[in-house]
């Protein structure tokens, strides 16, 4: 992969035409950590984070982000060291993520849904010593299974109920408690009020900006989860953009809806980083459930909420008595999936909020492109260039070939939030960048204005509500049942989610069915991956040279979709 100097000389050799800049970003590359010092000095006693009408102030974060940190490094913790999040929305996941950069760690980010092979696979590639997870007795259980196999050194689990109000505390404890783990504490085994027991002060660790600050898994092409790695001056060069983006900072406090999943990486920037820049209040959901949205809108009335379009598209379709009050939101932002225009038009008109459409990658931290908040919101479009990022259409078959525009190519982007590489990846790093420019794997182009519209999507990656689904995991998890002897796995539309997977398989025994199939995958994929269909074929697609081919598959499925909606 090319240095930054030659990424620079690349961009400043390309047309003028085909390259279209976002505003300038003027902010120096610093440490995350010096957003919530900053936000601690000047705002102690402001919110911090409300999690289900618990508040946390901005000082009492910053004190147990520090008290972390000095339990994290008498762990063991030191430049370098991995420590893995596996953790729902909580005051935790703040807590642990700030303290483990302070502590001189990298944060993995780990999906609390995913099963024991994904969950194996992201510690041992990682290399991660410690694990972070909660106290719901499935996912602990996991958690500690997989922790048993690979040779993590220390878990430790955050038990839920006790960051939650007094009376919510008690409500959970007596009639969650057969989902409530009780796993028995050991050396390896920590629960949140021991290790918290063991800080104190940190010691100070020397780290550059440029140095890695998260691994952030993302499928890409080969549905092989690998880590973008992003660096402290990546994540806030896209936070700093952000607020750009949003105009600059406001005397009044601003309230982040965080529905998303900070895990993910949309979130991480949109919610996490931003909030703790602009020292908003973080207003933390543990997941969607529409009933606890409404409420939780009622109750705390945000001015940001960034959300997939699967969550708009629900409040959308309320019954006008049920639609929330959503005049105190400035800006509603949709991410994570494509936006349909209709689902946008339905949302506008039924709530009176402005939702724009926004566009980026992990590798990217993750945004490269927003609708503007003020100003033309164009149909269909991803929005201009953010703040501080160049867009590139480059010919697919020559990516060496910029695109004029109007002119369809791969999408590419420069910018200071665009990641070094994967990690122990050279050679997919090498394949990720043309010229020195971030390559996305969509298909798409910039009109005259700059606003760019995606087009198609060249990787097989799936998005199903927001979330990242692999198909070669599910067809994996196909061909461990003996029957199976051949597996595809597509993206077919879907009205709540955006798409979801479906599977094509050719079974050797006739008593096999799609259902049987679907409850084979049951325990060795997420809920989120389980198809929505498993079709039986006697024969699969195929290219010239024997490869199981997708593409017969999609048109088929957009074809059926097209004569049903007809």
């Amino acid at each position: 992969m090319s240095d930054t100097a030659s990424r620079e000389s690349s961009a400043s050799q390309t047309p003028s035409l085909a390259i279209r800049h976002g505003a300038p970003l003027t902010a120096q590359p610093r440490l995350l950590g010096d957003l919530l010092d900053r936000s601690v000095q000047r705002f102690h006693g402001r919110p911090a984070v409300d999690f289900m009408g618990r508040i946390t102030s901005w000082g009492a974060l910053g004190a147990d982000v520090e008290r972390a940190a000095a339990a994290l490094q008498a762990l063991g913790v030191v430049k370098g060291t991995r420590v893995a999040l596996c953790l729902p929305n909580t005051p935790y996941y703040p807590v642990f993520f700030f303290a483990t950069l302070k502590a001189g760690g990298i944060v993995v980010n780990v999906n609390p849904l995913y099963v024991e092979r994904e969950l194996t696979h992201l510690i041992e590639d990682s290399g991660a010593e410690i694990i972070v997870t909660c106290d719901i007795a499935e996912i602990q259980a996991r958690v500690l299974k997989v922790a048993g196999e690979t040779g993590l050194r220390h878990v430790i689990t955050c038990p839920i109920a006790d960051v939650l109000p007094g009376l919510k505390r008690f409500g959970y404890r007596l009639v969650k408690r057969k989902e409530i783990g009780h796993a028995p504490a050991s050396v390896q085994h920590l629960y949140y009020r021991a290790f918290m027991a063991k800080g104190g002060t940190s010691r100070a660790v020397a780290v550059d900006p440029h140095e890695v600050a998260v691994l952030q898994y993302t499928g890409g092409t080969t549905g092989v989860p690998k880590a973008a790695m992003l660096s402290h001056a990546n994540i806030v060069a896209n936070t700093d953009a952000m607020l750009v983006h949003c105009g600059g900072e406001v005397p009044e406090q601003d309230r982040v809806l965080g529905v998303l999943p900070l895990f993910h990486v949309f979130a991480l920037t949109n919610v996490l980083t931003f909030s703790t820049l602009v020292a908003a209040e973080m207003i933390l959901l543990p997941r969607f459930e529409l009933k606890q949205l409404l409420a939780t809108l009622k109750r705390t009335r945000p001015t940001y909420f960034p959300a997939v379009p699967t969550i708009y598209n629900a409040l959308a379709n309320l019954p006008a008595g049920e639609r929330p009050d959503l005049s105190a939101i400035k800006v509603c932002i949709s991410g994570g999936a494509p936006l349909p225009v209709e689902v946008r038009h339905a949302f506008e008109a039924h709530t009176g909020a402005k939702l724009v459409e926004g566009y980026g990658l992990s590798e990217a931290s993750p945004i490269i492109t927003c609708n503007p908040f003020v100003g033309v919101n164009k149909e269909g479009s991803a929005g201009l260039p953010f703040p501080g990022t160049t867009i590139e259409i480059r010919d697919r078959e020559d990516p060496t070939r910029i695109m004029p525009a109007g002119e369809k190519g791969e999408i590419c982007a420069r910018g200071p939030q665009v990641m070094s590489g994967y990690w122990h990846k050279p050679a997919e790093t090498q394949a990720a960048f043309a010229d020195g420019s971030l390559r996305t794997g969509d298909v798409g182009y910039l009109d005259a204005d700059g606003y760019l519209f995606i087009v198609d999507r060249i990787k097989d990656m799936i998005l199903c509500g927001g979330y990242n689904v692999y198909p070669r995991v599910i067809e994996e998890a196909l061909y461990e049942h003996p029957a199976v002897v051949e597996a595809v796995v597509i993206g077919v539309a879907d009205p709540h989610r955006g798409q979801s997977p479906k599977a094509f398989v050719v079974v050797n025994d006739p008593a096999v069915t799609g259902a049987a199939l679907r409850d084979f995958l049951r325990d060795k994929i997420s809920k989120i991956e389980l198809p929505r269909e498993v079709e039986i074929r006697d024969t699969l697609p195929k290219t010239l040279i024997g490869k199981l081919s997708k593409k017969e598959l999609v048109a088929e499925e957009e074809a059926k979709a097209a004569q049903h909606a007809g």
